[in-house]
């Protein structure tokens, strides 16, 4: 497949609902794949993508982001898009790889990782049955590209730590303005923590992905 990956299965045939796990900036495939077991029961099939861009973090120690950073200014669109084109074509190979639920695909970002998972969803929202965007933020010129009910009551989590050192609170929190200007169904949450995730925003990321993905209420 396009990138590389680490996988969690659960138990049976499938198809299963699939959640799409974008790790943040200097982090790798598996970063993300412990929560797999503790997400509604471990019934996820749980795929975690690494990002191609190679980050040093110590001597002979890489981790890997999705695109380059540089303090203080935008992220670069051309870079986002190239990162956003190799990881559309790895939810396409994916889908034909694993016993993927495609009417139960959902994306979870976290840091970085959550700017891709919302620029991702922008791209196609209607591929997606939800996204989670842990200590993230939605970047004005992405939001820009959406139109108002582009994504209309599509099932969004925003979580936040109140004492999160490397992005901002107030940032997730102009993100939940932008995506309700979309009408997103956004549900934000904060927790005293930092840049993490903690007990507490575990449980509630389960009971989202349980209530909205695996036995959705409709409401039409």
């Amino acid at each position: 497949m396009k990138l590389v990956h680490a996988v969690f299965e659960p138990a049976g045939s499938g198809p299963h609902p699939t959640l799409v796990a974008l790790h943040g900036w200097g982090a790798n495939a598996l970063d993300l794949l412990g929560l797999a077991p503790h997400l509604a029961g471990g019934r996820f099939l749980v795929l975690c993508p690494q990002g191609d861009v190679t980050v040093p973090i110590a001597p002979q120690l890489n981790g890997y982001g999705w695109f380059p950073i540089t303090m203080g200014t935008p992220p670069d669109p051309a870079s986002v898009e190239r990162a956003l084109d190799s990881l559309e074509v790895f939810v396409d190979q994916a889908m034909t790889r694993y016993p993927v639920d495609q009417g139960k695909l959902v994306l979870l970002g976290f840091s970085q990782g959550g700017v891709m998972g919302y620029a991702l969803t922008l791209r196609a929202p209607k591929r997606f049955a939800a996204l989670a965007a842990l200590s993230s933020w939605l970047p004005p010129q992405l939001a820009g590209r959406g139109q108002p009910g582009s994504l209309e009551r599509l099932p969004v989590l925003v979580q936040h730590g109140t004492r999160d050192e490397l992005i901002e609170p107030a940032r997730g929190r102009s993100s939940v303005e932008a995506l309700r200007e979309l009408r997103a169904a956004v549900i934000y949450r904060e927790y005293e923590m930092g840049h993490e995730i903690n007990a507490a925003s575990l449980g509630d990321l389960s009971q989202f992905l349980e209530e909205k993905v695996i036995s959705p209420i409709d409401v039409r």
